[in-house]
């Protein structure tokens, strides 16, 4: 099916645009009163998930109501953890919880890795499917995954977690377990996001969302390692790489063999963009918290944002997911601004 706006791929693929390409984290859910009209008519977060018809009519919803350039596949990333043997549950006001978790060679027995991917996780990609016969070619639709690292830290904690501590401490005590894991982890993501472009995705993201917790060496060995095997596994559509919190570790993250390097709030652009010249596309990264301002701050905002790139090659968006209690009005704002700037 022909995309009648391409822009986002076109400008992860180094292409002309004519004007930057926008759309957020986490756009489908909380900010809509649509999201939770749908939600509420569900026994629960991981229902909608689970059910493809439901699942691809919310990820539908910010492209008719937000005008954003690119829908993203409500799911979540810890499908694969369950896939994998570890179920999980939504505990609301919580967040995930895992009854069993790793903690020693023994618990690898809960960890399966020599499944049918399309099979067990076959909810997603009819999610997709459906997803795009509804968008009938109006915008490309992202699909994603949890990078190894973010995956691997759920697994051995069983929730979330401020330090993270018990995943760092078999850093240490057990490494051999820990790439074992991670190695699980990484052979499934790559079936998982493959067969995601098989059912139709146009773009992928994988998030590491606790890259930032840990240093540079540890990242290069229990992170950038798996995300390396991953980014030259995939080549079919364009890739962007999220390694929130990363900082110190960017220059190793850009040298991934990606398109794009997503960034969020806390990184400089000017400073990535001299790492990756041309090469890269990158994504990101006004404050979600500027979206708490009034529309004129918002768009002051976001003009300064924009007029601080030196390269067409930008996806815009916010440096980490939308908050759920922003008004859908700023969102419109902070994407309008973006829709109405002329390039310098």
């Amino acid at each position: 099916m022909e995309l009648k706006n391409d822009l986002v791929l076109r400008a992860a693929r180094g292409e002309d645009i004519e004007r930057y390409p926008v759309w957020l984290m986490r756009q489908a859910g909380r900010i809509l009163p649509e999201y939770r009209a749908v939600r509420a008519s569900l026994s629960g977060f991981k229902e909608l998930v689970e059910t493809p018809a439901r699942a691809a009519e919310v990820t539908v919803q910010p492209v008719d109501l937000l005008g954003v350039d690119a829908a993203i596949i409500f799911s979540d990333i810890l499908v694969v953890p369950e896939a994998m043997g570890l179920t999980y549950e939504m505990v609301e006001a919580k967040g995930p919880y895992f009854e069993k978790t790793i903690k020693s060679e023994e618990d690898l027995k809960y960890v399966e890795f020599d499944f049918d991917v399309e099979d067990r996780l076959g909810y997603v990609l009819e999610a997709i499917k459906l997803t795009n016969q509804e968008l009938d070619g109006r915008v490309p639709l992202i699909g994603f995954a949890g990078a190894p690292w973010t995956i691997f830290c759920y697994m051995i904690e069983g929730q979330g977690s401020k330090t993270f501590s018990e995943s760092r401490k078999m850093l240490y005590q057990n490494p051999t377990l820990a790439h074992e894991l991670l190695t699980r982890i990484t052979n499934v993501t790559i079936q998982y996001l493959k067969a995601q472009v098989k059912a139709g995705a146009h773009m992928l993201q994988v998030f590491d969302s606790w890259a930032g917790i840990l240093g540079i060496e540890q990242y290069a060995e229990f992170g950038l390692k798996y995300l390396d095997k991953i980014s030259n596994a995939l080549n079919e559509v364009p890739l962007t790489i999220f390694s929130k919190g990363a900082v110190m570790s960017l220059p190793e993250v850009t040298k991934l063999n990606c398109n794009t390097i997503g960034l969020d709030w806390n990184m400089d652009v000017a400073q990535v963009r001299k790492l990756v010249g041309e090469t890269r596309t990158l994504q990101g990264n006004l404050d979600p918290c500027a979206l708490y301002g009034s529309h004129s701050e918002i768009e002051a905002a976001t003009n300064k944002m924009l007029d601080s790139f030196t390269s067409k090659r930008h996806i815009v968006n916010l440096g980490h997911g939308v908050y759920p209690d922003i008004d859908p009005n700023k969102v419109k704002t902070f994407i309008n601004t973006v829709k109405n700037y002329e390039f310098k």
